[in-house]
């Protein structure tokens, strides 16, 4: 009569342990919640608004929102042109950057050399 196998255990603790841990976020968009944060979405659009929530999914509910136009001679450059959208939903698959309002600021590139 063979021996019955035994329900192994992952090397990181036994099934206990693993549920006390916490699932830990690659993203963890609790800490910007009712801040300013500005967000960079394909195909080049900007806004910036006050983060009300989000989900797993990064879709995100931005309040007071600004989106930042883009120049019609050069669409790769914003302009200083704005437009007030107030409450708006983004859907997170279109989402590419999100970063707090006061920690952004252009500087110049580095990699340029002088002549």
């Amino acid at each position: 009569m063979a021996a019955k196998a035994e329900k192994s255990t992952p090397a990181t603790g036994s099934p206990a342990d693993l549920k006390e841990k916490k699932k830990e976020r690659i993203l963890d968009l609790s800490r910007y919640m009712d801040k300013l944060i500005r967000v960079k979405f394909t195909g080049g659009r900007e806004a910036a608004g006050i983060l009300k929530g989000y989900d797993p999914l990064l879709n995100i509910v931005l309040d007071n929102t600004v989106e930042y136009l883009r120049d019609s001679e050069d669409s790769f450059k914003l302009s200083e042109d704005t437009r007030q959208l107030g409450l708006v939903v983004c859907r997170g698959t279109a989402v590419v950057l999100i970063c707090p309002a006061d920690g952004m600021e252009a500087i110049p590139n580095p990699f340029i050399q002088p002549e």
